[in-house]
């Protein structure tokens, strides 16, 4: 427990109430002389203890008056919180994604998980990123996850414009780094759902992208959703960079590698700063107790020598 106000203002102000019990315990006060009739006289040092107490009350009162000003705080308990992941969604929307896929086509199962990892990955921020031969930013990165459960609608592969007819991998994973690098905490992860070959990865490109990923702390994992192979370039960027590639050629299969994914990359907690909070309970009951027993001393512990 501390106060917000300086302690060596606090001590300097604390040495008045402190000097006024001082003088009301050690001042002498003047003697009266009583009669007694074959009586000896007592002492009365129990009755003197008694009413210097009483006395004492209003100096214990400014003590608690000051400390109350003063500011008294306390530090909360740190709290445990889920560790934030931003979670990038880079969807293929090229013309190959309408192949049938289950009972609809690729690009309607990719989104359909795509929701349920939604689901089980509350507490997480998410973006999501369209591409073909461009790139399409449709929902920032946030904590809510609705505008993404709403757009399958408006982006699918038939609707598209014509320049998202076709495959460009690389440019699309450099324009999902370009957003995560934006977040200022929590970690960073690209989650690449995409069904073909691109050629804008050969030449090398695949591990410039994947330095780049590494460099900026951005983990890749790629789901490859058709019945081929998964490109060597996927691959080795997904390693690279400590994420996995994926191959899925089934509804079923999809929706376990997403919940893969999940388990490969739980959710991480961490410990919260204490916060300090303002302290003043048990002053205040000091100061009505205080208050309570001065009014009781008050009706019949004066100091009266007649």
């Amino acid at each position: 427990m501390s106060f917000r106000l300086h302690w060596a203002i606090l001590l300097l102000l604390l040495l008045i109430p402190i000097a006024i019990l001082i003088w009301q315990w050690c001042r002498r006060r003047p003697a009266v002389v009583m009669p007694f009739d074959h009586g000896k006289p007592g002492q009365g040092r129990w009755l003197q203890g008694l009413l210097n107490v009483a006395a004492s009350l209003p100096a214990l009162l400014l003590i608690v008056v000051i400390l109350i000003l003063a500011g008294p705080i306390q530090l909360t308990e740190p709290e445990v919180k889920r560790r934030l992941t931003n979670i990038e969604f880079c969807v293929d929307i090229s013309g190959s994604m309408m192949a049938t896929f289950g009972e609809g086509n690729r690009y309607d199962a990719s989104m359909k998980s795509i929701d349920e990892f939604l689901e089980i990955r509350q507490g997480d921020a998410f973006g999501l990123t369209f591409f073909g031969n461009e790139v399409m930013h449709w929902v920032p990165i946030t904590t809510d996850a609705s505008a993404i459960r709403h757009a399958p609608p408006f982006m699918r592969p038939e609707v598209a414009p014509p320049m998202f007819g076709g495959t460009e991998i690389g440019k699309a994973l450099l324009a999902c780094q370009r957003r995560l690098v934006e977040t200022d905490n929590g970690d960073r992860m690209i989650l690449l759902v995409s069904d073909g070959f691109s050629f804008d990865l050969g030449n090398g490109n695949d591990m410039d992208i994947a330095n780049q990923l590494k460099e900026n702390n951005i983990v890749l994992y790629a789901i490859h959703i058709s019945e081929t192979e998964i490109p060597d370039p996927i691959i080795n960027i997904a390693a690279y960079t400590g994420g996995s590639a994926f191959a899925a050629d089934d509804v079923a299969g999809l929706a376990s590698i997403f919940g893969r994914i999940d388990s490969m990359e739980q959710a991480q907690m961490e410990r919260t700063s204490a916060d300090a909070v303002d302290y003043y309970r048990p002053y205040a009951l000091a100061g009505l107790s205080i208050m309570g027993l001065a009014l009781v001393g008050s009706l019949g512990m004066r100091y009266t020598p007649w």
